[in-house]
């Protein structure tokens, strides 16, 4: 057999292959069309506890103002009974237990910037104790209108116009800007879509 015939059968069994493959759809077949469907649910530890258990309602939430000198609501109200227990949401350390425009206010300094605040909340802890995730800090203060208030809804959260009923107020701080506590207990993250193939 010459060399010109060797190529020109080799060339021939080529052809018949390929030929082969194409009427036997032995080609990979074309990925299915995605359709997105929501993600199972997956565990998610939020980095906080709630200040009050079991977990509140939530009365009015955290609305930022445009300008920090502009009206807005800089934290949660949290529906909560009188005289009630509050926690501590993480480690930290109480760097302020008094009084503000006739509110009593609790400051959790959590590190790396991060401080939260809780009024009307009389203090249990004094200034510059260390606090545990979920130890208790103080109580609810819905008296706090008698100290030393003059006009009416200069009274505390629980004890004014501020709530239709007892709430504590709860505002979170990084870096000296409001931020909403709820990130910090809530799952905020966004829903994730997952390829969905046909039958």
């Amino acid at each position: 057999m010459t060399a010109g015939s060797r190529l020109h059968r080799s060339t021939l069994v080529a052809a018949l292959l390929a030929t082969a493959l194409v009427i036997t759809g032995s080609s990979p077949p074309s990925p299915p069309r995605e359709q997105g469907v929501a993600a199972p649910g997956q565990e998610y530890a939020p980095p906080w506890s709630w200040p009050l258990s079991p977990t509140p309602v939530v009365l009015r939430q955290f609305d930022r103002p445009e300008q920090p000198w502009l009206p807005g609501h800089r934290g949660v109200d949290l529906a909560v009974e009188e005289t009630a227990r509050v926690n501590s949401p993480a480690a930290g350390r109480v760097v302020f237990a008094g009084w503000v425009v006739h509110r009593p206010v609790v400051t959790v300094d959590h590190g790396g910037g991060v401080l939260s605040s809780f009024e009307p909340v009389t203090a249990v802890l004094d200034r510059g104790q260390a606090v545990q995730d979920g130890q208790q800090i103080g109580t609810l203060d819905t008296g706090a209108r008698s100290h030393g208030a003059s006009s009416p809804g200069a009274g505390s959260h629980g004890a004014s116009s501020h709530c239709p009923s007892s709430c504590l107020h709860w505002g979170v701080r990084v870096d000296g800007e409001y931020v909403n506590p709820l990130n910090y207990v809530t799952d905020r993250r966004p829903s994730i879509l997952l390829p969905l193939r046909g039958p």
